[in-house]
């Protein structure tokens, strides 16, 4: 499911990004693309196509709200990759998949397997 994607990671703190980067890699990943702010995230969402991204919610201390509205708006599914409780998510985005720091090898797989099935999570609407 996984081999021949592209994925883009937005993440700030670079020791979870470099792990995540590799269990991407290893799992066949065609590309993995990452950005460590919002403005990096939202010149490569409207620069570039991605089969799925992995969103972590606060940035550098920033919400990063119009980061999912720019992934959303482009039909990328999406999960959120947070320490934040799945209370947090924002409104419009209640029903998004969470994937909860720190997470394991077999749960990035099952959520990012979940995200890209044909019958996966669908992305919430904006409100």
């Amino acid at each position: 499911m996984l081999s021949g994607r592209r994925v883009l990671v937005i993440e700030d703190e670079m020791l979870i990004l470099m792990m995540i980067e590799d269990m991407l890699a290893d799992l066949g990943c065609e590309s993995v693309t990452s950005a460590a702010t919002i403005n990096q995230a939202i010149a490569l969402i409207n620069g570039q196509v991605f089969d799925a991204a992995m969103l972590d919610m606060n940035l550098n201390g920033k919400n990063s709200r119009a980061v999912a509205d720019a992934l959303a708006a482009r039909d990328v599914p999406f999960v959120f990759s947070t320490g934040n409780s799945i209370h947090d998510v924002w409104d419009g985005y209640n029903g998004q998949a969470v994937l909860r720091k720190p997470f394991s090898n077999d749960d990035l797989v099952a959520m990012l397997t979940r995200l890209l099935s044909p019958n996966g999570v669908a992305i919430s609407g904006i409100s």
